[in-house]
């Protein structure tokens, strides 16, 4: 529920009146998309996702093991299945093994701070439908009854609260792939909603009620749409109600109608990332981790998303309006391996240094250069008596010769024109028509701002 706050004053009288004027949103997609989008998430522009649970314990394929195992039957997972373990064992066998033995929530979160991220999103239960939290709709399937004997849910919320100022979010898949009760539905064609009533609906209910979350991230609508999931019921209360109702943010994914459609912001499809600027709210929900969302034993080195390319996508994300949510898989017994925290406190480092380009920013009236490739751009709006623009021109690569040519900016007679992290303001000269060359003096190696993409400010630009 939004609200209002206006105050009048009458001078003849001397009554101050108050006047609080309140929205609620009714459980209709029409009135659920009018809410505005709270600004702490614009704001954040980069998550964490996690993608933890029992599919960590045979970390093999993907976290789609089970599916792909005893669903599609693929053949490699059943011949997996064959040579390590007994015959007759199952995938809930999996569960007593996953023990989260070196599960340091305070550790993770040092990590996601260092990594510049603002928020992160905790998977809670997966399309497998064990619940990282002792539900009380997932009897004998939690992490508290069997495996970790622990609220992997709680503990990490609680450590983000206590050290961190990250936003704390939740996944929850609102299907699952074997349980009767849902593919006794799916059979009726969704007429019924045994499964729905019972187990998925009260389950988000449950998160928010006791883990206050400021994501609800939702996934796994299949061939359901919004009525049959109670979506726009459950939202309505969650905008008007809840715990969270004045900060939380939602996703796309809430019937399979509603993808790209409806919610606070899209994420229309995983890696989603248009590469033009959409009139939406949109975020790029992308893995480390190039072949997988779940923990990988047998992930090789060029399975890892280089820094460089892990900093574009960023970067082109950014630009065009979007939000970044980069997925890491621990493994079973709690460890996010090195390769994975190398990967994220290097881009905190190169956020230490380009951080204004990209927090807060806006999108500019370009989003790429025109004629220079590999570059993008940003914007900040600056209140300093009169309003002021400052743009940035984010590049990925280095110019050559030292000469950076930008076709899009119109310079005025008070721009000038620096790098983010290094001192001074650089010369340049106006392009016909439209554009400006910068000359960039020679710099030493151990003077070089940060090691991948640069960050070139441009004040008092025209257009």
């Amino acid at each position: 529920m939004g609200c209002q706050i206006y105050i009048f004053l009458t001078l003849t009288l001397g009554i101050i009146v108050l006047f609080v004027d309140c929205v609620r949103y009714e459980p209709t997609w029409k009135s659920l998309d009018s809410r505005p989008l709270p600004e702490w998430y614009d704001q954040s522009k980069i998550g964490i996702f996690i993608h933890w649970g029992v599919f960590s314990v045979p970390s093999f394929g993907s976290e789609w093991f089970w599916y792909y195992w005893k669903g599609s039957k693929i053949k490699s997972f059943e011949m997996f299945m064959e040579k390590n373990y007994p015959p007759g064992f199952t995938y809930a066998d999996f569960a007593s093994q996953f023990h989260a033995e070196f599960y340091n929530p305070k550790k993770w979160v040092d990590i996601f701070k260092a990594s510049g991220a603002r928020y992160i999103v905790q998977v809670t239960k997966h399309h497998e439908g064990f619940t990282s939290w002792p539900s009380n709709h997932s009897f004998n399937w939690n992490a508290m009854a069997v495996g970790p004997k622990r609220d992997l849910v709680g503990e990490l919320a609680a450590a983000v609260r206590s050290n961190s100022d990250l936003h704390y979010g939740v996944y929850h898949s609102l299907f699952e792939w074997f349980n009767p009760l849902y593919n006794m539905d799916k059979a009726a064609n969704y007429t019924t909603h045994v499964y729905q009533q019972t187990k998925s609906s009260p389950e988000l209910y449950e998160l928010v009620k006791r883990y206050k979350p400021d994501i609800v991230w939702s996934d796994g609508p299949m061939g359901a749409d919004s009525n049959y999931w109670k979506s726009k019921e459950f939202l309505s209360w969650l905008y008007n109600d809840s715990p969270v109702k004045d900060r939380v943010v939602v996703n796309d994914r809430w019937g399979s109608e509603t993808g790209c459609k409806h919610g606070g912001y899209y994420t229309c499809s995983d890696r989603y990332n248009p590469g033009t600027l959409q009139k939406k709210k949109w975020e790029n929900c992308m893995t480390l981790d190039l072949y997988s969302w779940g923990y990988r034993r047998r992930a090789k080195i060029n399975d890892i998303i280089k820094i460089e390319d892990l900093i574009a996508t960023l970067v082109e994300t950014v630009s065009c309006g979007g939000n970044i949510l980069i997925n890491v898989g621990p493994t079973s017994s709690g460890i996010i391996v090195p390769i994975f925290e190398e990967r994220l406190r290097q881009m905190g480092q190169w956020l230490t240094v380009n951080g204004e380009a990209i927090y807060s920013s806006k999108p500019w009236s370009y989003q790429n250069d025109t004629l220079t490739p590999k570059v993008w751009y940003t914007s900040q709006n600056i209140s300093q008596g009169l309003s002021k623009k400052i743009v940035y021109a984010l590049v990925l690569q280095w110019p050559k010769d030292n000469v950076l040519v930008l076709k899009s900016p119109i310079a005025s007679k008070n721009t000038t024109v620096s790098l983010v992290g290094y001192p001074g303001t650089f010369p340049f000269s106006r392009l016909s028509n439209q554009g400006i060359s910068i000359e960039i003096p020679v710099i030493s190696f151990n003077q070089m701002p940060c090691s991948w993409a640069w960050t070139f400010k441009l004040t008092n630009i025209v257009n």
